[in-house]
């Protein structure tokens, strides 16, 4: 597994190098916050471990970049920022993990060993899709004016997990199970009309049809189609 510490405490990254190769990784190295966004714009990582505090970029700023570009680059966030609302920030940014100084390595190494094992994409928290954007933090459905569209709690609900879960079918007794609570006795027909008050407001801004129904599946948001890879595109610059 291929490592990326950005580090600017001399001492503290080259403990953390020796550490890591020694348990195995191939690890490369920055002090400074450009030199590590560009070593992670060129190179493909398995693990960023990602320092805030840092010249020339500030971490938060190199997450943001990344997340940009990358939903499924993991990066852990190695920080003396304590404060809780510094790390809600990094987390609701995209950080997959949030580690305070000082930290024992062996957690740190255990961390490491979990986030690689998981397949997943970090979303931010805002979800885009057409013309709108969904902040997940606010509860609040935007379009692409700053326009704020009213939304019942069941509609923002049906929305956010559509999103979440965006190029599938959910079926409609899958939306229940996740946005009703467990004694709720409902029919699918419940979910229907939720759907489709939903549509009609969407519809107010957008002639493009956005929640689908695949006949015998569910609902559905399509993904946007693919672009380019990324690490090509950047390639041709």
């Amino acid at each position: 597994m291929k490592l990326l510490i950005i580090e600017d405490e001399e001492d503290l990254l080259t403990a953390l190098r020796a550490g890591f190769e020694k348990k195995g990784y191939a690890v490369d190295t920055a002090m400074d916050g450009m030199d590590g966004y560009e070593l992670a714009f060129i190179n493909d990582y398995d693990l960023i471990l990602l320092d805030l505090n840092l010249p020339g970029m500030d971490g938060l700023d190199i997450l943001k970049k990344i997340r940009e570009n990358d939903l499924h680059q993991k990066v852990l966030i190695l920080s003396a920022r304590s404060d809780y609302t510094q790390r809600i920030e990094g987390l609701d940014l995209g950080a997959n993990d949030y580690l305070v100084k000082p930290f024992d390595f062996g957690e740190l190494e255990a961390r490491v060993r979990s986030l690689l094992r998981r397949n997943f994409t970090q979303m931010g928290v805002v979800l885009k899709f057409g013309r709108f954007s969904l902040d997940t933090c606010a509860h609040l459905l935007y379009t692409d004016q700053n326009e704020v569209i009213d939304l019942a709690p069941k509609e923002y609900a049906i929305l956010e997990y559509l999103l979440l879960h965006r190029g599938k079918a959910i079926s409609a007794e899958e939306l229940i199970e996740h946005i009703w609570l467990s004694d709720s006795s409902l029919f699918s027909n419940a979910i229907k009309v939720h759907v489709s008050t939903l549509r009609k407001k969407l519809a107010a801004y957008t002639d493009q049809e956005l929640i689908t129904n695949l006949r015998g599946a569910g609902y559905c948001i399509p993904k946007p189609a693919q672009n380019i890879d990324a690490k090509l595109r950047r390639a041709k610059l």
